[in-house]
């Protein structure tokens, strides 16, 4: 893989994302996390994953240049529904898979730490995302997940304005298990995941599978109805905006169209 890397620890596949400067989600990136999940799915001496990222940033969000290379909704539709399958895998994986967050999970990576089974991270991380400051919406299933942990309010809050918050926040509002300081980060996650190693593969299989129950009914709904807004939303005259005012570092002037 181009822009992911793992070493085995104790029965933890420790993995970093390494695409500089800001370890932005390209779809290459994206199709490099499923590839992850086929290389340690039936390597038995790894029983959990830690993802965390090279640099500055776990990953301060997607690839903005790679969407003027999409010129259709429908395009972008399918784009959102293919990242939102390989998120949804993460999800489900039947190995723990945990994020060790630092600097910043924004946008898309946001929504990749937001389909792990535990986010650890430091104390000032900056989590959010910030879509509608590009006339868009997160596609990455962020609209669905972001409410399972911080709340509709808290949800509605981060979506609409666009701020973030920081890993302490997180950790208060249930969207980080626990906050550290940087220098503890990777330490601390991966004496979490050294514990965790130790457990019954088989208990601990069954006890992700039982998770998946605890997601509400419509959830699936929303994931589609999410892919298909995210590409209608893409082809307004604000959404070009947007992304060109982001690539040209100024504030975008929004229209309504």
């Amino acid at each position: 893989m181009e822009f992911i890397s793992w070493k085995k620890e104790d029965g933890v596949a420790v993995a970093t994302i390494n695409r500089p400067p800001a370890n932005a989600l390209s779809r290459s990136l994206i199709l490099e996390v499923d590839e992850l999940l086929n290389q340690v799915e039936n390597d038995e001496e790894v029983r959990v994953i830690v993802l965390h990222g090279e640099g500055r940033f776990f990953s301060a969000g997607a690839d903005i240049k790679e969407f003027t290379q999409v010129s259709s909704g429908e395009e972008f539709s399918k784009l959102s529904a293919s990242g939102q399958e390989v998120f949804e895998r993460v999800e489900t994986f039947h190995k723990p898979v945990i994020a060790a967050i630092h600097g910043a999970a924004l946008g898309g990576g946001l929504e990749l730490a937001m389909s792990c089974h535990m986010r650890f991270v430091t104390e000032n991380a900056k989590l959010g995302l910030p879509e509608l400051q590009l006339g868009l919406i997160p596609g990455f299933a962020g609209t669905q997940r972001l409410p399972r942990y911080v709340g509709s309010a808290k949800a509605a809050e981060m979506l609409l304005t666009s701020d973030p918050i920081s890993g302490t926040e997180a950790a208060q509002y249930g969207l980080a298990n626990r906050a550290y300081a940087e220098e503890d980060l990777l330490t601390e996650t991966l004496s979490i995941a050294r514990k965790i190693a130790k457990k019954s593969p088989v208990s601990v299989k069954a006890a992700i599978g039982m998770l998946q129950y605890t997601k509400p009914a419509s959830y699936h709904e929303g994931v589609n109805a999410e892919a298909q807004s995210f590409g209608t939303v893409f082809v307004s005259e604000d959404a070009k905006e947007g992304i060109q005012a982001f690539l040209e570092k100024r504030e975008a002037q929004f229209k309504g169209k």
